[in-house]
């Protein structure tokens, strides 16, 4: 059992699939990741996933001013049906039955999102991919990945980005920006420091669901978050 991680979220930028190219898929880097999930089932985790679609698109600032935000949100939502479509058949691969649920309405994509079936397959030991966002523009996937834990009844929200933890800053622009290795919820919304948006941020602290943000470029490091090591920052 993964210490005292029942069931988890995993958030997964669009941009991280794309190992480092920026845009599409890295299968090889996928597949890392998918195994390292996979070793999390077997741990008798239970998990369930959103990705982002930023190795597609990255709404209103790819839209060059000529795309309304309305729009340019249902297309990142279309991006983010496309990675989990490609994640779910590259985890069928390694040998994990992964099901794709979409927040919108897209035949023989996915499932129609529905929490109760969601649980079903989680208990049976299936990866459950949530698709589309929560189905409305102007809410992210990092808002998605909130609410999805929310509804499942998530122990714990892990991020996994292009960096390993929270900083006081920047660390790309400042040198001197400092990790932390636990911070508030409270501190993260007054510092509008950039974890999460402040909807997805407020959503996951009014649910009292624990992030743990860390780098995926070492997938590895999901399961050493599950074992309790000391990996990244925790926001609680």
């Amino acid at each position: 059992m993964g210490g005292k991680y029942r069931r988890v979220l995993i958030k997964i930028s669009g941009e991280a699939l794309s190992g480092g190219k920026g845009t599409g898929y890295d299968i090889a880097f996928v597949t890392e990741v998918c195994e390292s999930v996979k070793r999390c089932l077997k741990m008798g985790v239970q998990v369930g996933i959103v990705i982002g679609g930023g190795n597609f698109w990255r709404g209103v600032k790819d839209g060059a001013g000529k795309i309304e935000r309305v729009s340019a949100d249902r297309m990142g939502m279309l991006a983010t049906a496309m990675n989990c479509l490609a994640v779910s058949d590259v985890f069928r691969q390694c040998g994990v039955d992964a099901r794709v649920m979409t927040a919108v309405e897209i035949q023989s994509v996915g499932e129609r999102h529905d929490v109760r079936k969601a649980l079903e397959y989680l208990e049976e030991g299936k990866v459950v991919l949530f698709a589309c966002g929560t189905g409305h523009p102007f809410f992210s996937t990092d808002t998605a990945a909130a609410l999805r834990a929310a509804e499942i009844g998530a122990d714990a929200i892990l991020l996994a980005k292009n960096i390993d933890g929270v900083y006081s800053a920047d660390p790309k622009k400042n040198p001197d920006a400092v990790r932390f290795d636990e911070i508030s919820y409270d501190e993260v919304l007054a510092r509008r420091l950039q974890v999460m948006d402040s909807t997805a941020t407020s959503l996951a602290m009014d649910n009292g669901i624990p992030v743990i943000v860390f780098a995926l470029a070492d997938p590895e490091n999901i399961v050493r978050v599950l074992n309790g090591e000391a990996v990244g920052t925790l926001v609680h």
